[in-house]
């Protein structure tokens, strides 16, 4: 006769023949506020209840994932929840990352989860664990510290924790119970609904039995209330009598009393005889008069009944409760993926000369005016500077393509975050390149962008060739050939296109050409390309980019000269021509070292080879003819120069 619904409140798990049962445990409070709601009125709907029972409340907290499981269980008696532990990423004071432990799931043995992480890590399942604690206590409670490499990523680790350890679970729920003998799986509803009919039960029983108990004393204090008005005469009858029988057989004749009652007088001590024993017995009976009205009215009225049940279940409730313990989070139960971790933000990816890659905030580099110091974007090792940028989102993809001529793909996220001092990581730990392979392009990729989106390539040798970007979804690890070469030549650039630009390829010694992309036929991924500008003596193709209307075109010099000419200024010409000359080269401003088609309002950032780098608002770059020299960008020393620019 259980106060509360104990079957839920505690949960239970069992095996029998042919059939299991699984019910997890729940909050008192909210299953108690779940029958009162019920009892007040039948109609109530699964949802309704639901804002009641949250979900299940296991007593070591930790979190649920998701609704849709828990949902399906309280409305079939059938479900599954995904239970995860507690874990926290902390910046530790040497700038390293740890995950901190503080719950796990129900029912999971945390040292088996300790040797389970600890297995992955030495099999090197997975990377970048660098220790591993147990600092549980009884008075901090749960404690497992996961320190993890600087280089790594915590939120990829936790999620691949999540998915290979005990640190995510699931729950399977099966509610069944015995119900009148028959076993049955009951969503939420009908439990409540069985446990209400069995507290109705209790409650009539009890008060039945209540009420025999009470009718038997007033029916005792009723021949005890006549005994004491013809005392003297039952005196008489006693003392006249041979024998207890003959004593009790007289008083049952005499006075028309029960058997019972003739009992009951016989043994009444003599003390009862005083007036303050009488009126003693004269309240009781009045008392117990009132307890039997009380109880009939019990029996005689439904909402009684259930007014009793309210009563005793909002005293356990008050007494008992507790605040969940158990969070219940928003999530996908069906994958969950590393991007659900982390949130999408811009990002600057930069590349080294000596292929060091890391990533930043956009928000690292603040504009400065033309002309500025810039801010050290990096600490370079000797012979070292960023040689690329790209920006982009951390859920984005970023295709890398090698001057080999072979492409590899990671995620933004799976680029390791570091400062903006940080030289980063080699890029050799993230990508399978080989020894003298080189990053020559980083481009940034939408997953959806996949359709009616092309690549444009230049080789340094002037050739060009145009390919779908389907061609490439699928990349392994170890990365696929993206373009063949003839002879000796390298990979230059590649720019992602919408089928309907203009291409531009600019030489060092300053000419460009200006033709539409549909004069490169589309080949497939390992083709070498056709002939994009016919190049003079000791020269090379320095920049490839795709041009819309009225954009500009932005040339930089080694000597950290540059400017823009409006597009209108270059003449459309036919793939595989000489070009027009692009700017007037000096000494003083040097070879060129970068093309790009603007639109005026971009922010553009200078990499000097000392790892200098400078943000300028692009309209503080003049606009002037297509043959002149353009205006000092950045202020460099002697012995510096621009080592790469980007947009």
């Amino acid at each position: 006769p259980s106060r509360f619904p104990n079957l839920l409140v505690n949960g239970t798990s069992g095996i029998a023949v042919g059939m299991a049962t699984n019910i997890p445990p729940h909050n008192m409070r909210e299953v108690i506020d779940a029958v009162l709601a019920y009892a007040e009125d039948g109609e109530v709907t699964l949802p309704e209840l639901m804002e009641y029972v949250k979900g299940p409340d296991f007593p070591t907290a930790g979190l649920i994932v998701g609704k849709s499981g828990i949902r399906q269980a309280y409305e079939t008696g059938r479900g599954s929840v995904i239970m995860r532990s507690r874990c926290e990423i902390e910046t530790m004071s040497n700038g390293k990352e740890r995950i901190v432990v503080s719950e796990i799931p129900y029912q999971v043995n945390k040292a088996r989860l300790v040797e389970k992480i600890a297995e992955l890590a030495r099999e090197k399942k997975i990377e970048g664990i660098t220790d591993l604690r147990d600092e549980t206590s009884l008075s901090a409670g749960v404690k497992i510290i996961i320190e993890i490499r600087k280089d790594k990523n915590a939120n990829v680790i936790l999620n691949n924790l999540y998915k290979q350890t005990p640190l995510q679970t699931s729950f399977g729920i099966n509610m069944l119970a015995l119900v009148k003998g028959q076993p049955k799986i009951m969503g939420l509803k009908e439990i409540l609904a069985h446990y209400l009919e069995h507290q109705k039960v209790i409650i009539t029983r009890r008060t039945k039995f209540d009420l025999k108990r009470a009718e038997d004393r007033a029916h005792i204090l009723e021949g005890l209330k006549i005994a004491l008005d013809n005392i003297d005469e039952i005196i008489a009858l006693i003392r006249g009598s041979q024998n207890d029988e003959a004593a009790k057989t007289g008083l049952m004749e005499e006075f028309n009393l029960s058997e019972r009652q003739s009992q009951a007088i016989l043994d009444m001590r003599l003390r009862r005889l005083t007036g303050l024993e009488r009126g003693k017995i004269e309240d009781e009976y009045n008392e117990i008069l009132k307890t039997i009205q009380y109880l009939k009215e019990i029996l005689a009225d439904d909402e009684k009944l259930l007014e009793i049940i309210r009563e005793e279940l909002t005293e356990i409730r008050d007494k008992y409760g507790d605040e969940r313990k158990t969070e219940i989070t928003l999530g996908n139960l069906s994958d969950i993926e590393d991007e659900d971790l982390i949130p999408e933000e811009q990002i600057v990816v930069t590349l080294s000369h000596n292929n060091y890659i890391k990533r930043l905030p956009s928000s690292t580099y603040r504009a400065q005016h033309r002309g500025g110091r810039g801010v050290q974007g990096m600490n370079t090792v000797e012979d070292d500077f960023v040689s690329q940028i790209v920006t982009m989102s951390t859920h984005d993809y970023i295709m890398f393509f090698t001057n080999k001529g072979r492409v590899y793909r990671l995620k933004g996220y799976e680029i390791p975050e570091l400062s903006r001092q940080s030289k980063g990581i080699p890029i050799v730990n993230m990508l399978e390149i080989d020894k003298g392979e080189v990053i020559s392009t980083m481009i940034g990729v939408k997953d959806e962008d996949t359709e009616d989106k092309f690549l444009v390539f230049a080789t340094k040798n002037g050739l060009v060739k145009r390919s779908t970007l389907d061609n490439f979804e699928r990349i392994n690890k170890n990365g696929k050939i993206a373009i063949s070469f003839r002879g000796d030549d390298e990979l230059l650039a590649v720019r992602l296109t919408d089928g309907s630009k203009e291409v531009i390829l600019g030489t060092r010694n300053a000419n460009l050409i200006r033709f539409p992309e549909d004069q490169i036929r589309t080949m497939g991924r390992t083709a070498a390309g056709v002939k994009g500008i016919k190049l003079r003596e000791d020269d090379y193709v320095i920049g490839l980019d795709v041009l819309s209307e009225d954009q500009s075109i932005l040339v930089v010099t080694e000597n950290g000269y540059g400017k823009c000419t409006p597009e209108a200024e270059y003449r459309i010409t036919r793939r595989g021509g000489m070009g027009v000359k692009t700017a007037n080269l000096t000494e003083r401003i040097g070879k060129l070292v970068y093309i790009a088609a603007i639109d005026g309002d971009e922010d553009l950032m200078i990499v000097t080879n000392h790892g200098v780098i400078i943000r300028l608002v692009m309209e503080e770059v003049s606009t002037t003819g297509r043959n002149t020299q353009g205006v000092r960008l950045i202020k460099m020393t002697e012995d510096q120069q621009v080592a790469t620019v980007a947009k």
